[in-house]
């Protein structure tokens, strides 16, 4: 027997999304240009937003798109964003693009990565880096962040583990900040536990931060960029993230050039 789960109204959705953002009504409605009365009174229930007051909001407040369209099923209207699954024909060019950008990256590693730091797909090089570690963390879904702290995934070969790490834990704290996705809290709060209480960072050297791994007993080390769709219309493909690493230092460079 299906439990029917009670949507809160569009204007409770709003206004918290307002506070998560941290904006005053006046704030908002100066990024916006609805009138603060106009926005007071949607909040309360007193008015309703139009579909396209409802995407202006949520452009200022940096809505997620699965959240737009609960705000939009929220007001009585139909969702604009597709949700499809990666497999799915629909979003097939664009993930045979993206896959086909992992294979350019060789010989250097490169991940396909969902919003929550899923593995989706990864390139052959790969494969060195997450040699050795326990097979349950490396059973689909396999998330790479919790590969790289967990005691029996990368964590003992990670030479500036805590460095490492709490770059991580910056990167889904803030992510959390963005979305409220529970999985998101959840999976800072295990970073935090792997750190411990040390996990702040105070020396820090060098122009940016590398992972510092030990390969077959090589110290390795990389910088990494991350690229995200900027243009995506469908909710799982926005949440999608190119991770690559590329080599910190001529040992590292001549590693891998030589495969």
């Amino acid at each position: 027997m299906s439990v029917a789960v009670e949507v809160p109204p569009v204007g409770a959705l709003l206004r918290t999304w307002r506070e998560r953002r941290r904006f005053s009504q006046q704030e908002l409605s100066n990024r916006s240009r609805v009138s603060t009365r106009h926005l007071s009174r949607v909040e309360t229930g007193r008015a309703h937003p139009t579909p396209e007051m409802l995407m202006r909001l949520c452009d200022n407040l940096d809505v997620p798109l699965r959240d737009r369209n609960q705000l939009l099923l929220a007001a009585g209207y139909a969702p604009r964003y597709q949700d499809h699954q990666l497999d799915d024909a629909s979003v097939a060019v664009v993930m045979d693009g993206l896959r086909r950008l992992l294979d350019a990256h060789l010989p250097y590693p490169a991940l396909l990565l969902d919003d929550h730091w899923d593995i989706v797909d990864a390139n052959a090089a790969v494969d060195q880096l997450l040699a050795g570690c326990a097979p349950e963390l490396l059973e689909p879904p396999v998330n790479v962040i919790r590969v790289c702290l967990h005691p029996d995934g990368l964590a003992s070969r990670i030479g500036n583990r805590m460095e490492w790490g709490s770059h991580l834990l910056q990167q889904v704290s803030h992510r959390a900040d963005r979305t409220h996705d529970q999985r998101h809290y959840e999976l800072a709060a295990e970073i935090a536990g792997h750190l411990g209480t040390s996990n702040a960072v105070t020396h820090l050297t060098g122009p940016v931060i590398t992972l510092e791994i030990d390969v077959d007993g090589s110290p390795l080390r990389f910088f990494t960029t991350s690229a995200t769709l900027s243009t995506a219309t469908d909710a799982a493909l926005e949440g999608l993230h190119l991770e690559t690493f590329l080599p910190a230092d001529d040992e590292t460079r001549h590693r891998f050039d030589q495969r």
